[in-house]
């Protein structure tokens, strides 16, 4: 879409200037290492999964900072995956609904606590249901493509309308608020109201909004046509036969839910405003990272169009997608000022979450070595407790007077008779009171135990402790 110079206008000039600089500046550039072992646990994902081909940026120091593509991007294998190549989004596309949602909000438009029936009054129990629960999957309106696949239907085209009048008509399948449950037809919902609310198109919209600001130039809607040749053809496979081509879904069934398509670069484009926060006030990315209580005060784990938690002690604000035939994981470490956007061409696959998962631990020093390093120390200290003895060197003094001679010889009569374990593997990561806790599964044939260490930044042992886990 062509956007006036009126419209332009609109844009704060500072912000231009701002993202312009950002991207004017960006070093696309890793240490050689780091860039060989994304290569490397690339290929690896792809050969494993099955996956023709991924595209992928990273972000690091809140700049783009590595793009690349693998693979072949046709089933005939003679076109070579690009960067310049755009993939389909899917899901992801919902933190661009909700955006829509909150820019419309700081403006005094709507509120994400309005009830549907201002907008939609036909839809069950409108009266209720809040735009916030729209968007945090807790409204209860029933998901109209749960499927991985696409069924007879959906190759026929459809309207957003279509869609609410088949699916949020029927009673809610909870309570508004009572429970998390994703749903598509949530996002469908948000999608109308932004229009009804904006008066223009949705991708008319977020295009005005976000995509030029941000001078995301690749961005394509394929819920009105699919991809062209000179992009990755959509692939799926039956069980672990040979890649097929998949089929498009018809017009209008993706909509605000998951029409959007676009290079992995743009992707991380929006990655670094997120992390820097251009588009939105700070007051609207903290509502739009926030997880949403259930009515119970239970965590959902889910904000507004993203999945939010930590990982080894990262905030992580993420999303997958899925569409026929591609498959998608945008992981973003706000306070890290890092993103990884990983965008691949087969359907009902998790090679993209596997790519983004192996890059983080490249990107933030955790890799396998690592892992691998801190799990056979601790291993090898198990196997000394069995027998009643520790390397004193390895600990704390506070360590070392917990390990009395009464705690070794109980250490050694109940875990000497388990035998050496069948696996030993750490199974999660964490920052506490300045050090760094693991715990550990040890795996024998009849019992399982839980290992747990806190580690001081020196390297030495402050912990050491074993449990019954089962």
């Amino acid at each position: 879409m062509r956007v006036s110079s009126r419209s332009l206008r609109l844009i704060p000039l500072a912000l231009s200037m701002t993202l312009v600089a950002q991207r004017l500046t960006a070093q696309e550039v890793l240490p050689g290492e780091m860039r060989a072992g994304i290569d490397t646990v690339v290929g690896e994902v792809l050969a494993k999964t099955g996956a023709p081909s991924a595209s992928i940026a990273v972000v690091r120091d809140g700049a783009i900072a590595y793009v690349h593509a693998y693979g072949t991007a046709r089933l005939d294998g003679k076109l070579a995956a690009t960067p310049e190549m755009r993939y389909s989004i899917g899901s992801i596309s919902k933190q661009f609904t909700a955006a829509a949602i909150l820019l419309l909000a700081e403006e005094g438009r709507l509120s994400l606590d309005d009830k549907l029936v201002r907008w939609l009054p036909d839809l069950t129990r409108a009266h209720e249901v809040t735009l916030r629960q729209l968007l945090s999957m807790t409204a209860g309106y029933q998901d109209f493509w749960p499927q991985d696949y696409v069924m007879p239907m959906m190759l026929e085209p459809v309207s957003p309308q279509g869609i609410l009048d088949r699916w949020a008509k029927k009673p809610l399948d909870f309570e508004p608020g009572a429970r998390w449950q994703y749903s598509n037809t949530n996002y469908v919902i948000a999608g109308l109201i932004v229009e009804k609310v904006s008066g223009v198109p949705l991708p008319d919209f977020l295009n005005l909004r976000i995509f030029a600001p941000l001078h995301m130039t690749t961005v394509a809607n394929t819920d009105l046509a699919p991809l062209g040749p000179q992009d990755p053809e959509r692939t799926l496979r039956f069980a672990l036969g040979p890649l097929r081509p998949a089929p498009k879904e018809g017009a209008g069934w993706m909509f605000a839910a998951g029409e959007l398509a676009m290079t992995a670069r743009d992707l991380a484009s929006w990655d670094v405003s997120l992390i820097a926060q251009t588009v939105l006030q700070p007051a609207s990315y903290r509502q739009m990272e926030t997880e949403v209580q259930l009515a119970s005060g239970v965590g959902s784990h889910y904000a507004l169009g993203v999945s939010v938690g930590t990982t080894d002690g990262r905030r992580v604000v993420s999303h997958g997608g899925e569409v026929s035939g591609f498959t998608a994981q945008n992981t973003v470490y706000p306070d890290d000022g890092a993103a990884i956007a990983v965008l691949t061409n087969l359907d009902a696959t998790d090679a993209s979450s596997q790519i983004a998962t192996k890059i983080a631990k490249l990107l933030f020093g955790t890799g396998e070595g690592e892992r691998d390093r801190a799990t056979e120390r601790a291993r090898k200290v198990f196997e000394g407790l069995q027998h009643g003895r520790i390397d004193r060197t390895l600990f704390t003094a506070n360590a070392n007077a917990y390990f009395t001679a009464q705690s070794l010889a109980d250490f050694a009569s109940s875990l000497a008779p388990l035998g050496a374990p069948k696996e030993f593997t750490q199974q999660s990561k964490s920052l506490r009171g300045g050090m760094t806790f693991r715990r550990y599964s040890a795996v024998f044939p009849k019992k399982t135990l839980r290992v747990t260490t806190f580690t001081m930044p020196d390297g030495a042992l402050e912990q050491y402790m074993v449990e019954a886990a089962e």
